[in-house]
Parts: C-alpha cells; sequence; structure tokens
C-alpha cells in the first residue's frame, strides 16, 4: 500500500501541473473560442466561429499546411461579415476548383512571412512617416497606416481593412482580425 501512495500522490501533482499549465496560457476570445498561443494558427481559426470563411477558403485553396507550418507568419485575417461584403456570389466562385489559383493570390495577399504584433506595426508605420508597405506572401504590397489609434491596411485597389482585433498570438506567428478583405 506504501508503493501504490506515493505513485499516486506523484500521478495527481503531475495531473496537477499540467491543468494549471493549460490554464495558465494566456489566451485570447476569437469568435467566441479560446486561441492558444501554443497553437498553430490553423489549429485556433478552426474554431472561430466568425472564421468560418476563411478557413473554408484556405482549405479549398490547399493552404492548411502552409499556415500549419513553423513560420513565422502574420495573418490579417477577414471576418465572415467581411467575406460577406464581398458582391454576391464572389466567395461561391472563388471556391470553385477552377478559381484555386486566385483564391490562393488573395489568401496569401494577406499573409506576411514575419511575425508582426501590433507593437511592431505602429512602430514601423511611426518609423516610415505614417505609412509602412508591407510585402506579403503573394509577392503584393500591402500599406499600414494609423487612423484614430487603429492599424488600417490598404490594399493595392486602395480598399481599407481596420485590424478589429490586433495580436492574437499563435506558436506560428500572430493573427490581426480585419473587417475587409483585401483585394491585389
Amino acid at each position: 500500500m506504501k508503493k501504490i501512495l506515493p505513485f499516486t500522490a506523484a500521478a495527481f501533482a503531475l495531473v496537477l501541473s499540467t491543468s494549471m499549465a493549460v490554464q495558465a496560457e494566456d489566451t485570447v476570445m476569437v469568435g467566441g473560442a479560446a486561441m492558444y498561443p501554443s497553437k498553430d494558427i490553423i489549429d485556433n481559426a478552426v474554431n472561430s466561429k466568425d472564421h468560418t470563411t476563411l478557413v473554408a477558403a484556405v482549405k479549398a485553396a490547399d493552404l492548411v499546411d502552409t499556415l500549419k507550418g513553423a513560420g513565422p507568419f502574420t495573418v490579417f485575417a477577414p471576418t465572415n461579415a467581411a467575406f460577406d461584403a464581398l458582391p454576391a456570389g464572389t466567395v461561391d466562385t472563388l471556391l470553385k476548383p477552377e478559381n484555386k489559383g486566385d483564391l490562393t493570390k488573395i489568401l496569401t495577399y494577406h499573409v506576411v512571412a514575419v511575425k508582426a504584433d501590433a507593437a511592431a506595426l505602429m512602430g514601423m508605420i511611426k518609423k516610415d512617416g505614417g505609412m509602412h508597405p508591407i510585402k506579403t506572401v503573394a509577392g503584393e504590397t500591402l500599406t499600414a497606416s494609423v487612423e484614430n489609434g487603429k492599424v488600417v491596411i490598404t490594399d493595392a485597389k486602395g480598399g481599407r481593412a481596420v485590424v478589429t482585433q490586433a495580436d492574437v498570438y499563435q506558436s506560428n506567428g500572430v493573427i490581426h482580425v480585419v473587417d475587409k478583405v483585401l483585394l491585389p
């Protein structure tokens, strides 16, 4: 009996410390779900009810493995409402297999191959006199600026997305939730 008790106490301590470590992880809520910094971009995004269209698009473009990769990445993640604001039929058309190239270009236009949190973005914008060019994975450029204390991302067509939730940290980068889909 004495040999079982120390093992049981050790097992209980291990379970308790593991449980406390998970609870102590600094999470933020996105789309009604906790985002865990220990999980990658995909493993977190699939839980956000506000990003189901983005997740479906990432799957259709075969970008899941890329965004589960080591990174680092900064993702400007449009919400479902941002996709809904596109002209009627746009999302359905982009999700068709024959439009995979266009979909991939749009999605990778929202991804930067560095980890840039809000403080870094604000610093770069300030250093560059109020407007900072951002080279995307798609090979195109976005422009970051600040308006009314919020980071605004402007695309090549003049479309503007406001960062509505910054610094959603991931194991392979950071997500900034945006209110518009950016177009190359």
